[in-house]
Parts: C-alpha cells; structure tokens; sequence
C-alpha cells in the first residue's frame, strides 16, 4: 500500500526518561506540528520515494539504520501527522504510547468541540460545511491511525511480530511464507473457549491439517489469501465480542438454563460488506456435545461455542458487525497493506476477470500463522477501537 506524503528531512521528537505522572503534561505539549520545530534527542528519517509517476511512499525508520526494513513494526504505512507521531513513539518509547493516545484523543475532542461552536457564529454557512468536511475526514484519519497504534502495541505487548508485505519476488519458487512460526503467541492471546473456536475456524478453512504434512506447499492466489485475511479479521472481531459477554456471564453465574441444548435453524450472522467475499466467511461448526464429558454441570465448563449458538440471531448479527466506519477502513487498509490491491478487470460479458492475479505459494503452517495473527488482529481491533470510544465518541451505535 503507498500512501502520499508531502513529508520529507528529519523529524525530532524529544522523549526524555518520565515518571508516569508527567508523561500526560510532556504529551500536552508535544503534537504532530511540534515535530519540525522541537530539538531532538532521537532522530529519524522520512524516506520518501523518488518515483513521481506513483504516490510517494513515506517509512519511518531509526537514523543510521542499516536495514530499511528491521525497524518496520507492521505493513500499514500511516499517513496522518497524528500517525505519523504515535508511530515514532511506538518504535522509540512504546511505554508513552497511552500517555500520548490519550492525549491525542483528547486533541480531537477539544477540535469537534470548537468547530462546533464555530457553527453557530458562522455567516457562510456553505464555506463552513465544506471546512468542517474536511475536518472531519482529517479526525476519522487520525482515529484510525490512533486505534492501528493500539492493535500494533498488543501485538508488541505479546512479544508477536506482525508479518510484513507478501511478496514472492525473493524466492525462484515463489513462496511467501518466511515468517517466524508464533502459533504458541498468537494462541495465549485468546481465553481458552475462544480458542476453541478458532480451531474450528481453522479447520474450516485449511481443512484436517493432520492429514498431512504442514510444510505441504500449495498455490493459492494472493485474491484468496486477502479474502481469507479479512474474513478471519471480521471473525476475530466477532468472536471477542461474544467472548467478552460469554466470560461476564460465566463470572457472574448469569448464564441462561438450557443454552446447551442445540438451537433448530440456526446460522450464523455473516457481515455485509463488498469488501469481502461472503463465502470466505466463517460459519459455526455444530456442537458435537463430546457425550456431555466436557461440560460437567458440576464444574459448570460451558463451552463458548454452546453459548453462540444459543444467542438469537439479531444478538449474533449485532455482535457480527463492525461498529465504526474506521474499523472497516482499517482493515481494508490493514489486507491491502499485506496483499496490494486486487488485479480485478470486468470481462466483456460482464463478469469479474481474475486471471491476472498473482499467484504464490505457501506451507499450510504458513497459512496457520496468516490466519491466526488475523483473529488476533480483528481481538485487539475490537479493544482498541472500544477504548478510543470511551475518549472520543465516533462509534454508530
């Protein structure tokens, strides 16, 4: 994904050694127009692309550094000021990062604030709508680069590395998948009845991966991978809002009598969304119930996917929506980033032409990998997007 930037030179940010209670007071004074006027402690650089035929391409990487990609922390290159300066942060002092989240949202309430007041005394109620427009799309930016920060510090905070651009040009055979295997990270990020269900997830998409070989390499579409990618993404999303429920419930001993027993005619809510394909998505597997060995009604061991399924489906097509606007962007952005953008042309009888489509090839272990940091991804847009709600209100509902 490139992203457009009139952004060039060094940038300085000073991040000097804080107690916690004076890192609200630093960040109150620190803000994305302080970075080209601030003298530095710590010095990047602004890489722009010489290519003026395409958008320039902006990476923010340490001074000195001899690898262009070693400091790279996820494959999302941010765009805003606000972006632009968590993401320094995050790869200098990311113990500052919520000290200057909080400040940044706080920021773009005080901004909503003041346009608003602005309204009531403006005279050029045409100019006023067109400025508060671009405002607003300059806010929406900024949120979602603010929430993009908090899911790529969970992941830092799990000691999980984030898989960076698929491409097959450095190997003659055209594999992708050199990523490290964290299979034991991403599954801790999970409660244990989630991660059942995750498992299930996989063996839906990647089928009985005992069968055969892990390192079994197949060909498979970069089209297909991005679907498979946002898809899982949605799930992740999904199934962390229901677990959040699922584990309130369990804590409170308010778990519904019954809820085991299996509910005729149900499926599961499928997000709308053009973005990805409706088959790609996941449905629930039905609950095989183990012969009532799991779930002794003595250790009172309800099993999430019990639950699920017991939920109406105006709970689970709730639950299955993407809140914001933002989060969808996100993880548009988040696939494109990884994948590109699709090869997609219209053939003369009207259907969608996707021969052109690169085609790699990966390991199913490397497919395990792609769609469990996926899951985990969509768990943590879920909390960040949650968290900067309670700053900043921007949600739909």
């Amino acid at each position: 994904m490139q992203i457009s930037s009139s952004v060039s030179g060094d940038v300085s940010v000073i991040l000097s050694s804080t107690t916690r209670t004076s890192r609200s007071h630093i960040f109150r004074h620190l803000s994305p127009a302080s970075l080209n006027r601030r003298p530095s402690l710590f010095s990047f650089k602004l890489e722009v692309g010489s290519d003026t035929t395409k958008a320039k391409t902006l990476t923010v990487k340490a001074s000195g550094d001899p690898s262009p990609d070693s400091s790279r922390l996820a494959p999302l290159e941010l765009e805003s000021p606000v972006g632009q300066l968590l993401a320094q942060i995050l790869q200098t002092h990311p113990h500052l990062l919520p000290a200057a989240v909080d400040q940044q949202l706080e920021n773009l309430t005080n901004d909503r604030e003041t346009q608003r007041e602005e309204a009531t005394s403006s005279q050029d109620l045409s100019l006023y709508k067109r400025i508060a427009e671009v405002k607003e799309k300059e806010r929406q930016m900024a949120v979602e680069e603010i929430i993009y920060c908090l899911v790529v510090q969970k992941f830092l905070d799990s000691g999980i590395s984030l898989i960076q651009k698929v491409s097959a040009a450095t190997d003659p055979a055209g594999r992708v998948d050199f990523w490290p295997n964290q299979e034991h990270k991403l599954k801790s990020v999970h409660s244990p009845e989630a991660f059942e269900m995750i498992e299930s997830h996989l063996s839906l998409v990647l089928g009985d991966r005992v069968v055969g070989p892990v390192n079994d390499i197949v060909q498979i579409s970069k089209l297909k991978l991005g679907k498979l990618y946002a898809a899982s993404i949605m799930y992740g999303y999904f199934l962390k809002r229901v677990d959040e429920r699922f584990q309130l419930e369990q804590s409170m001993n308010t778990l519904p009598e019954g809820f085991k027993e299996e509910q005729p005619g149900f499926q599961q809510a499928v997000p709308q969304s053009p973005f990805w394909d409706p088959d790609s998505l996941i449905r629930l597997m039905p609950d095989d119930g183990d012969g009532g060995q799991l779930d002794s009604l003595e250790e009172k061991s309800y099993r999430l996917r019990s639950y699920v399924t017991y939920l109406d489906a105006e709970t689970l097509q709730r639950y299955a929506t993407i809140r914001s606007k933002e989060a969808i962007s996100l993880i548009e952005k988040q696939t494109q980033a990884l994948f590109g953008r699709p090869d997609i042309r219209i053939a003369e009888d009207g259907s969608l032409d996707t021969s052109s489509d690169e085609v790699v090839s990966v390991t199913f272990s490397g497919l395990t990998m792609l769609v469990l940091e996926a899951v985990a991804f969509g768990s943590f847009l879920w909390d960040a997007e949650s968290y900067a709600e309670l700053k900043y209100h921007f949600t739909k509902g």
